[in-house]
Parts: structure tokens; sequence; C-alpha cells
């Protein structure tokens, strides 16, 4: 699902000419340095705004995101169309909450729409895009409430006699050209299982969560048909020969028990698979304790399962280390090799930041994040993560995203009036606008690197929520299921409040990108009849100073001519210091 980049070496230079009068405040906007930093502080900003191209009221869309290369895909749980199939029509709404699925590509920083998916067998409240997961060119999306009765993969969609049991979808692309490849159901589906509330991709394998299901079987392909636990929870593994998709494996809980949920959460990285309970009960602590004792509710668990040839097996039972009634770890969780996060968006604790004080109770669902790390079979804590600025229901961990050593955790309640990068946090005027945090690790240590809210910051939005954050590269990608405006596409007009909860996704570029294409800007400040920038030259190649006045709707322009080597500096006397704008140094052959 994700990929590693190696290129480094480049970096976006900020500069904010203005300049506060004593005693000012300085509003901060996407891709804006705050009057704190400098700008080589500055290494997020802002770079798209993103809508549905058939933008609709209660539509949800960015209720889902996940990205994978130059590739993020938006689901909209809520749409309402009655299309079915690719690129279908998006005007007849007769299908309300039938859900759909929206595919953006990169070229540059330019994002376009590429595809808009449906299911094969759209119908009303299926709740499609509810959950999605993309690896390369292997998409799979989630429909909760689908209804149909079928069992394995490609079965019989027109049967609706099972509400909401739950179904999912592969779609494939060949070249820019997307298709549906399968159907997959799962092997006992019931009523009410939820089948498809969780998806997640690897490769040839996909792995689905259905929380309700409740059966009593514990460990791997134990026994399907006694349901007399239940919300139990499973999870269902699937595997790709060709173009042939079969169930390889059923999965549970080692300690099944009612209401424990397992299945809520759950992600895959080649053979290690992990999935959150957490209605799990037991008051163990760490790695491997004991299961039995079911006396802190909802305190919530992770298993890892590993998978040799073709035989899985669990390999870990996680707890958090200060296990709580009510904590619900495993709500939310992600693993990229031998790193696991999973959050706990219930956790009650005052700690703010890196390993904190985790004893202190008295902020109610501030939400924290655990960082478990894996050497040989064995798994152990490595971070205990909160917000910068915890506060009481803010769900810090509803959603994680990491890869190598990048982690975004989103805090879908956080109520700060905040925009962009880096912020104020303090003031908490804006209820449920949500925000996300960017943490880095360096060797063994973790710090939170920014803070990120929308370039659009309104309340209710719930930025950062369910599954919306995800991570690619130097990209980050944060929906908020509950944003209004009335835009639709990429960059549009997000002053218009018009559509209530019909959604919008963000992408952040943090810190390098990923190509060669530019050089580190060293220095720059106002001279005597503009503003001097300094870079690296590099020999043999052309310098090209860019600019742009917001990096949001407006692209990069050419300020300067290519400029040989050794040249490394350039004034712009073009642009006051009035201006708020944005440089960087292209470099060309």
């Amino acid at each position: 699902m994700k990929t590693t980049i190696q290129l480094l070496v480049v970096i976006i230079c900020c500069v904010l000419f203005t300049t506060p009068a004593s005693g000012a405040q300085q509003s901060v906007v996407p891709g804006r340095v705050s009057e704190e930093l400098n700008y080589a502080d500055w290494t997020t900003i802002q770079e798209a705004y993103i809508k549905a191209s058939n933008t609709g009221a209660d539509d949800l869309f960015g209720s889902a995101v996940i990205m994978s290369g130059d590739t993020v895909v938006i689901g909209a749980p809520h749409e309402d169309s009655n299309a079915t199939g690719v690129n279908g029509n998006q005007s007849n709404n007769s299908a309300p909450d039938s859900g759909a699925a929206y595919v953006f590509v990169r070229n540059g920083t330019n994002w376009i729409q590429q595809a808009y998916l449906k299911a094969s067998n759209t119908d009303a409240e299926d709740s499609f895009g509810y959950s999605l997961d993309i690896d390369g060119d292997t998409l799979v999306v989630g429909a909760w409430y689908e209804d149909s009765n079928a069992t394995g993969v490609n079965g019989n969609q027109s049967d609706n006699s099972v509400s909401e049991a739950g179904a999912a979808y592969v779609f494939v692309r060949d070249g820019t050209n997307w298709s549906q490849q399968a159907y997959l159901k799962a092997s006992n589906p019931e009523a009410y299982d939820f089948f498809g509330v969780t998806v997640d991709i690897a490769g040839d394998t996909i792995v689905v969560g259905a929380y309700v299901e409740s059966s009593s079987a514990t460990g791997v392909d134990g026994n399907q048909a006694d349901n007399s636990t239940s919300y139990a929870g499973a999870a269902y593994v699937f595997v790709r020969v060709g173009t042939t998709w079969s169930q390889q494996a059923y999965l549970k809980a080692s300690n099944t028990d009612a209401v424990d949920l397992f299945g809520f959460s759950l992600n895959i990285a080649g053979d290690t698979i992990v999935v959150g309970a957490p209605g799990e009960d037991s008051s163990a602590t760490g790695v491997n304790g004991n299961q039995t004792d079911n006396s802190v509710t909802s305190a919530g668990a992770a298993y890892v399962f590993v998978r040799v040839g073709t035989t899985w097996s669990q390999q870990a039972y996680l707890k958090a280390s200060n296990t709580d009634a009510f904590d619900l770890f495993g709500f939310s969780l992600d693993i990229a090799d031998d790193t696991l996060v999973v959050g706990a968006r219930g956790e009650s604790s005052s700690a703010s930041g890196v390993t904190g004080n985790q004893a202190d109770n008295s902020v109610t669902d501030a939400g924290a994040a655990y960082v478990f790390v894996r050497s040989g079979t064995t798994w152990s804590q490595q971070a205990y993560l909160k917000a910068s600025n915890p506060d009481v229901e803010d769900m810090f961990g509803y959603a994680i995203a990491t890869e190598d050593d990048t982690l975004v955790v989103g805090a879908w309640h956080e109520d700060s009036n905040a925009t962009g990068v880096n912020g104020n946090q303090s003031d908490n005027s804006v209820t449920d606008a949500g925000a996300a945090y960017l943490f880095m690790r360096s060797g063994t240590n973790w710090s939170q690197q920014a803070y990120l809210k929308a370039s659009n910051t309104d309340a209710g939005d719930l930025f950062g929520g369910v599954t919306s954050v995800a991570i690619a590269g130097n990209r980050i990608v944060v929906g908020a299921g509950g944003e209004s405006s009335n835009a639709t596409g990429v960059n549009g007009n997000p002053a218009d409040n018009s559509l209530s909860t019909a959604g919008a996704a963000y992408v952040f570029f943090s810190g390098t990108i990923q190509s060669n294409r530019y050089t580190v800007i060293t220095d720059c400040a106002p001279v005597l009849g503009g503003f001097m920038l300094e870079w690296i030259a590099t020999n043999e190649m052309y310098s090209v100073v860019k600019w742009s006045p917001n990096l949001v709707t407006i692209p990069f322009t050419n300020l300067s001519p290519a400029l040989p080597y050794p040249q490394n500096s350039f004034t712009d006397t073009v642009h006051g210091i009035d201006n708020t704008c944005f440089y960087r140094v292209e470099l060309q052959p």
C-alpha cells in the first residue's frame, strides 16, 4: 500500500513579506509562515483543496481517504446517484446514501479527477465508499450496509435479503482506465455484520473487517456457524492469483467475547495483518498480557497475525501501557514494515507531546496514540503520543496513517479556529472543526513536526475523522466529511457553505518533493529595491526562480530567466513588500 521515496533534494522556501504591526496578530493561511517561524522552519504547505465533481449536501465526501504514489481516492458514502460501475451518470440522485468513490491523480503539483466509481449493484443506503484502500493499480472499496445474501467472490448481487451484511468491491486500473475486478462477500454473511466497515490491501492480499460478526470462534479458520457471541467481530483475508480472488483465511481474536468489535480497524503490510478490537475488556497492559480478566470495559486491544506460506497465526496481543475503561485502544491503527501505531480516541490523560504522564485522567476523551515496534517476532511499545494541545473530547487518535518514520494522527473533534499549518492552537471557538498532527521519528525518538488545519476551518467540519488521513511519500491527505462548501473539483471556492456536510479533502506537501528538480534556498531577505534569494547552484544546471501568490489557486510562474551555473542569487524587484508570496528554485538541464 505504501511506497518508499528515496530522493530528498528539494525544499520549498516560503517567504512572508508582510510584518505585523506591534501587538498585531498574524493570521495563518495555507502555506503562510506564522509570526514565530522563519523560512528555514517551514516544510509543510497545503497543496490542494479537493471536492467531488458532483458535490451534494450530506454526501460526506472525505469521510475516507487513501493515497498511493500520485493517486488519491476519496470516499463519499452518502452520495446519492443511481449510477453503476465507472464514470456513470452523476446527476440522478435517486439512490440516497448509495455512496461513491473518486479517484484523483497528480501531475507535478496539479491534481485532476481520473474516475468516478460506483458499485456494480448500486442501491440506496449501501454506503459504498465508507472504507477504501489502494495499492498501485488495485483499489478496494467497502460498502458496509450492502444487503445481498451472496457468499464468497462474485456471487449473486441481486438478492437483498440480508440487511446490512456488507460487501467489498475490487477495482483495477489499466493505464488511466478503471474497471471492477471482483465483488467480495463474507463466507458467513449475516444481517448487520457490517462486512466492509474496514478494508485494506497489500499486493495481492485484501483483508476486510466485519466488526459486528457474532461467531464464538477463536483464532484462525474456526467454526463460523455459532452466532452466540454478539458483536464479537471477525476479519476475512482474500488473495488474488492472476485476476481471480478467493478467501484464504477467517480471523478471530484469541479471546473472542461479546461486543469486542474485532475488525473495527485493520491494516496489512506484507505478511502481517493487525486487527483492532476497541470494545475488548481485559485489564492487561503491554504485549501478550493476561486476556482473561474482563474488568476494564472497552479498554480495547489489537491483534497481530502473520502469514507463513498460506497459513496465518496470531503473533501478538497488544494493549495500551495505561489500559483504562472506555479508552477504545484499537479504534484506529496502521502498520508500516515493523512499526505499528494504534489509536485510542477515548484515552483521557492530560499529557501533551511524546511520552508524557499517562496517569492523570482529567481530560476525558482527549485521545492518544501508541507506537509499537517489532524486532524479529517480538513487539514492544516505543512511544506514547499525545496532541500538542490536548483537550476534552478532541479524540486524538480517531484516524492514523504511518509510513517509514512519518506518522499522521487525526483529532476530528479538535476545536481551534486556526487555519493551515502550525497556527494558533489555543482558541477553541470552532467546535469540532478537527485537526491533524504530523510526527516524525529520528532513530527511536518521535517529535511533532506540524499541526495541520483546513484552509477554511469551520465548526463541524470533522477534519481528520474516521479513516480520513493518509500519507504517501511527502504528501499527506486529510478528509473533512463535515465540510460544507458548494465547490466542485480541485481548488474551488471554499467560502460558500451552502451544502451542509458535502465534505472535502486537503492535500499537504511536507518536507522534500519526490524529485530532484528543485534545490535548497539557503537565504532570503529584503534588500534595497526588492527581495533577494540565494540557493545552492548545481554544476551543468540552470536555475529558474519561480513565484506564486498563494500556492492553492494559482500555480508557480517563472520569475527569472534560466540562470547559468554558478549564479546562485536573484533579486525580485517586481513584487512589493506588502505581498504574501512563495518562491522555489527549479533546476533545468
